[in-house]
């Protein structure tokens, strides 16, 4: 069917010079995709990165920290990898002066993988078990225990190794909770790190660092999305009041490092960055101020603020239908992607773009429709009911915003096979360029993953 383009009297089309990079850069990277030749009817579902805009996002924050922090502070940003865990992502970061933070053993490989080298990596879990210390301690990354349980057995484990590790504890402010719970860290009960308020806890942990010499680091991590940044100001705070609590109880600098986590939330609703590293930092020095001071070295840990606003999927409108009198447009885009979309939309809610078979914007009278993702389940959905020109088989969805805990960690419901991801960069003359970061997943592999070697196990 023919598309409606805009209607006399309606909003021109912003000027080129008033458009946000990232959405000049998108649009160029979605007709190129088409022209290109990377989705077609064989290959209906793509996902790219922004290349230009993730280093963006480095820049601003490494440069915030660096505009407010005293001279010579000690500083290590380490990218939370658990929000894109792609080693050329990695790799990328890394290049912009990131280390990584990781929380399991498979993501201390991809950190290793990427060529990260162990003094700027950070581990953190409250699961770790005894192998995944030892390796860390023989490594020499640095570890953030969790509960007192851990530290008992980092007791035996420094007693028994040698290592050039710094070892900190993660404390939970129990400042409270945002506007996602499961992403609301510093709760009365959450499950993350020593409860600062509880009876007794606060004179334990002193206690506990007098006990040890070897613990340096103080830890904490109030949360991300849905979190404010002055709840998340007020945990840092309890941070450096503690750390310099267990200082004048030692008589020394003992704890000479604070990692203050990561957290900051991401603007889902347009292409404005809100808020900025910058005000993340302005939060804090009022907060905070002893912060910038240089006496502690710092580490952050951010991942969502990074990458979300740098990632998009890309995929083809396969059929459409009425139902009820609601339209549909079917995609192959869902759950497997936009995983916490799917399941929680009122928490995630995603914005969806939508563009012509030639990879134009579309434009023309908004239909209340759903967007439907393949899988076998009815909440399969990145939107419902929303308002866009109608679409028709053949047209492009593209859902900004997934470049982090999107399609970056694939879901595998239905058994639907990873897609390719690209990176692209866009020329002075607007030429794109991709390059493969992730190659789409055969799906001759996934019987294997299944269980195809030993088909017969269970008999």
């Amino acid at each position: 069917m023919a598309h409606a383009h805009a209607a006399p009297g309606s909003a021109p089309d912003p000027a080129p010079d008033t458009v946000p990079d990232s959405a000049r850069r998108r649009d160029l990277a979605v007709r190129a995709a088409v022209e290109q030749g990377l989705i077609d009817e064989d290959t209906p579902l793509l996902c790219l990165l922004d290349t230009a805009g993730i280093r963006a996002s480095a820049a601003a924050l490494t440069g915030a920290f660096a505009r407010a922090l005293a001279p010579g502070t000690p500083v290590l940003h380490a990218f939370a990898v658990k929000a894109a865990p792609l080693v050329p992502v990695l790799r990328l970061l890394a290049e912009a002066g990131l280390g990584c933070e990781v929380a399991s053993p498979g993501e201390l490989a991809l950190a290793r993988a990427a060529g990260i080298a162990p003094e700027r990596i950070v581990l953190d879990s409250p699961a770790k078990t005894a192998a995944e210390l030892r390796e860390a301690l023989a490594l020499g990354v640095a570890v953030n225990a969790d509960n007192r349980q851990e530290l008992e057995r980092l007791d035996t484990l420094v007693a028994r190794t040698a290592t050039t590790s710094p070892i900190g504890v993660r404390i939970n402010p129990q400042t409270g909770a945002g506007s996602i719970d499961a992403l609301s860290t510093a709760t009365a009960t959450s499950k993350f790190g020593i409860a600062l308020r509880d009876p007794g806890a606060r004179e334990w942990l002193v206690r506990a660092y007098l006990d040890r010499p070897w613990l340096t680091r103080l830890h904490t991590h109030s949360g991300s999305q849905g979190v404010p940044l002055p709840l998340i100001a007020e945990g840092v705070r309890e941070l450096y009041a503690l750390a310099e609590e267990i200082n004048t109880a030692a008589g020394r600098r003992q704890v000479d490092t604070l990692d203050i986590g990561g957290g900051l939330p991401v603007n889902f609703a347009s292409d404005t960055v809100t808020p900025t590293h910058a005000e993340y930092v302005d939060a804090l020095r009022e907060a905070v101020p002893g912060l910038f001071s240089g006496t502690y070295g710092l580490v952050t840990e951010f991942g969502r603020s990074l990458t979300a606003k740098h990632g998009l999927v890309l995929t083809r409108v396969e059929y459409t239908k009425t139902t009820g009198g609601r339209p549909i447009a079917l995609t192959h885009a869902g759950v497997q992607l936009a995983t916490r979309t799917v399941y929680a939309p009122a928490a995630w809610p995603l914005r969806i773009l939508p563009y012509s078979a030639q990879g134009t914007p579309l434009t023309g009278r908004p239909v209340a429709q759903d967007i439907a993702g393949p899988a076998c389940f009815a909440g399969d959905l990145l939107a419902a009911a929303r308002a866009l020109p109608l679409l028709a088989p053949g047209d492009l969805v593209c859902v900004p915003d997934t470049g982090a805990y999107a399609f970056t960690a694939h879901y595998g419901y239905n058994s639907l096979p990873r897609p390719a991801v690209h990176g692209f960069t866009v020329t002075p003359t607007d030429t794109v360029r991709f390059t493969l970061a992730r190659a789409a997943q055969p799906v001759s592999t996934i019987p294997e993953e299944a269980g195809a070697s030993t088909p017969d196990a269970l008999l």
